[in-house]
Parts: C-alpha cells; structure tokens; sequence
C-alpha cells in the first residue's frame, strides 16, 4: 500500500481508533506515567528553587528579574501541580472512553479481577517510590507545597482501584451474546 494512503488514512480517523483499546495495561501505564510525570515534576521544582535561590542573592541583576524569578516560581507550584491532577483525570477518562469501544464476553471477569489486584499492587508501589524521594531530605519541604501531586501519589492505589473498577463495568458490560 502506498505511504502516502497510509498517513491520510491515519490522518482522517478510519485506522486511528481501529485498534486503540481500554484495557488493563492502560491502568499500568497511568500508573507509570504518574510516578514519571511526578518525578520530573518534583526535580524541575528543585532545580527552578535552585535558580531563583541565586537570582536572589546576586546584587548585579535588575528588581524586575528578581521579582520575575519569584513569579515564576510561584506559578511553577500552581500550574504544575494543578496540570498534574489534569492529566491524571484526562488520562482516567480515555482509558474509560476507549474501553466503551471494546466488546470482551464477561467469562473473562476473573481474569480481569486477578490483573487488577496485580496493577493496584504496582500502584501501591509507585506510591510508595514517590514517598521515599518526596520524604528525602532535598525535597521535604519542596513536596510540601505540591499539594495535588502529593495526594494523587498518596492515594494513586485507590485512584487505580475505581478506574479499573469503573473500567470493568464498562468493558464487561457492553456484551451481546446475539441469541434470540
């Protein structure tokens, strides 16, 4: 097939969603995404204190650009962290979304229940990874003021227990067996 009918196809939406499906290994990857977004998140705070500590203390540099470092940092805190909450539910609802496109026979539940005690597991996990770097001496009082992240990470096994339950009920649903 040509390339050029593969990209418009894929441009236009016919194969775009052909394949996309809500599963289980989505609420892994909301899991991982969390734990990776956080930790940038929380080393780019440390970093962006860092830097405005030593605009600070410099004589040579304008009031303007001390006042625009603090301002800057104030709104690292706010728009990050707040981003960060954004993200979490954007990514719940498409998982969600996506599973409402899927057709599984509920024989399959059990599996399903099994896999997601495992990923709730994992998500206790990257919890707990998050709280020892957020509970580190460097980043204490750093992980302090990202309130939104903090309870996210905190609570990310409960958060993953509702949308993968939420998850089930959706997939699981939807099944026509077609007999009259």
């Amino acid at each position: 097939m040509d390339l050029e009918v593969l990209f418009m196809e894929r441009i236009s939406g016919r194969k775009l969603l052909k394949n996309k499906k809500g599963s289980i290994l989505d609420l892994i990857f909301i899991g991982v995404f969390c734990l990776v977004f956080a930790f940038m998140i929380l080393i780019g705070f440390k970093i962006t204190t860092e830097i405005n500590t030593q605009v600070q203390g410099m004589a040579d540099i304008p009031v303007e650009a001390k006042t625009a470092s603090s301002s800057l940092l104030g709104e690292y805190t706010g728009s990050l962290d707040y981003g960060f909450l954004f993200f979490f539910v954007g990514l719940s609802i498409g998982v969600l979304i996506l599973a409402a496109m899927v057709r599984i026979h509920p024989i399959f539940i059990a599996l399903y229940i099994v896999g997601l005690v495992f990923v709730v597991f994992f998500a206790g996990i990257f919890s707990n990874i998050y709280q020892e770097m957020a509970d580190s001496a460097e980043f204490t009082a750093l992980s302090s003021q990202l309130v939104m992240i903090d309870k996210v990470m905190t609570f990310l096994p409960l958060f993953v227990a509702v949308v993968g339950t939420l998850l089930c009920v959706i997939m699981y649903k939807s099944y026509e067996d077609g007999l009259p």
